[in-house]
C-alpha cells in the first residue's frame, strides 16, 4: 500500500499518546531532571576546581552531600513544584506542542513533496495543480485498496482533532490536555465510527435504491430522515458506551450517561446534520461520503466530546 499522510498521522498520534500516558514517560521525565541536575553539579565541580581556593575540597564535599539527598522521590517532588523552578505543566506543554507540530510538519511535508522528482521545469501553477490532483489520487488509491481501514484512520484523525478542540473550548491549556481522553476519542473513531459509517452508507444506499426504489430527488429527504432517526442515535450511544468502557466505568454509570445525553445530542444534531446530509446523500458518491462528513464532523465531534465530558464535571462538583 502506498504511504499516505493520514495513515502516518494516525500512527504517530497513537504511538505518542500511548507513550505519553505510560509510567515509562514519567521515568523519562525524572531521568531528564536528574540529568540536568547532574550536569549542573559537574559544572560546579569543574568551576570550583579551577579556582585557587583553599576550601575547594570542602566545597566539593558539601556539593556531594547535597546531591546525595536528591533521590528519585525528591526529584519527582521537585519536578512537580513550581517554586522549585521545574514545572511539569510546562513539560507537558512542550511535549504536546512538539507532538502536534511534528505531526503537522510531517503531513505537510508529505503533501507538498508528493511529486518530488517530477516537478523539474514545472511552473508554480502546474506544481500547485498537480499537487492537489496527485494527493487526491493517492487518497483514492488507498481508499480503493483498503476502504474500511482508510475510513477508520480518517475518523480517528477527526475525532482526535475534535477532542483537542473540545478540551480547549473548556478552558484547558495546552500543558493540561488530557491525553488519555484524546486517545479514547481516537480509538472510538478508529474502532467504531469509520467502520460503522462504511457499513451504514452502503446498506442505506442499497435499501433506498433496491428495496424502497427511492431514486428520485425526494429520495434524498427519506435518506436524511433515516440517518437521523436510525444511525445518529445508534452512533451517539455507541460513542458514549465506548468511552465509558475504555475508562472502565461502571455499566450503570455508562447507561445513565447514555440516558442523559441521547435526546440532547439528537436535538443538537438536528441543528447541523439535516442540511449537511442533503449534500451527503444528494451529491456525494457513496465511497466519498465519510470523507465529506468527517470534514463537517470536526464541529460535531467538538459538541459530542464536550457533552461526553459533562458527566465527569458534574461528578466532580457534586
Amino acid at each position: 500500500m502506498r504511504f499516505n499522510s493520514i495513515t502516518f498521522l494516525f500512527a504517530s498520534v497513537a504511538l505518542v499518546e500511548s507513550f505519553s500516558t505510560s509510567s515509562f514517560s514519567r521515568s523519562i521525565n525524572t531521568n531528564l531532571l536528574h540529568g540536568q541536575i547532574q550536569h549542573k553539579y559537574t559544572n560546579s565541580r569543574l568551576f570550583s576546581a579551577s579556582l585557587p581556593n583553599p576550601n575547594e575540597n570542602a566545597f566539593i564535599a558539601a556539593t556531594d552531600n547535597a546531591l546525595g539527598f536528591l533521590t528519585e522521590e525528591t526529584a519527582i517532588d521537585y519536578a512537580t513544584n513550581k517554586e522549585g523552578g521545574f514545572d511539569m505543566k510546562t513539560v507537558n506543554a512542550v511535549i504536546n506542542t512538539s507532538v502536534i507540530a511534528a505531526i503537522v510538519v510531517a503531513v505537510l511535508y508529505h503533501v507538498f513533496t508528493i511529486d518530488a522528482g517530477m516537478m523539474r521545469g514545472w511552473t508554480v501553477e502546474e506544481e500547485a495543480d498537480r499537487m492537489i490532483i496527485d494527493n487526491w489520487n493517492s487518497y483514492l488509491s488507498v481508499l480503493h485498496s483498503s476502504p474500511i481501514a482508510t475510513k477508520a484512520v480518517t475518523s480517528a484523525t477527526v475525532y482526535t482533532i475534535g477532542d483537542i478542540i473540545a478540551q480547549k473550548q473548556e478552558g484547558t491549556e495546552i500543558g493540561e490536555l488530557d491525553r488519555g481522553r484524546v486517545l479514547r476519542s481516537l480509538l472510538a473513531g478508529f474502532l467504531a465510527h469509520g467502520p460503522m459509517c462504511h457499513v451504514w452508507y452502503n446498506v442505506s444506499e442499497n435499501v433506498s435504491d433496491n428495496v424502497l426504489h427511492l431514486r428520485d430527488w425526494w429520495g434524498t429527504i427519506v435518506k436524511v430522515a433515516m440517518d437521523q432517526a436510525i444511525f445518529s442515535p445508534i452512533w451517539n450511544n455507541t460513542y458514549i458506551l465506548l468511552l465509558g468502557l475504555m475508562k472502565m466505568d461502571k455499566l450503570s454509570n455508562i447507561f445513565s450517561e447514555i440516558k442523559r445525553t441521547t435526546i440532547p445530542l439528537m436535538l443538537s444534531g438536528l441543528k447541523l446534520w439535516p442540511a449537511v446530509h442533503v449534500i451527503t446523500y444528494g451529491f456525494i458518491p457513496v465511497e466519498n461520503r465519510l470523507l465529506w462528513v468527517d470534514f463537517v464532523e470536526i464541529i460535531w465531534v467538538t459538541i459530542l466530546a464536550t457533552s461526553a465530558s459533562g458527566g465527569d464535571k458534574e461528578k466532580k462538583h457534586s
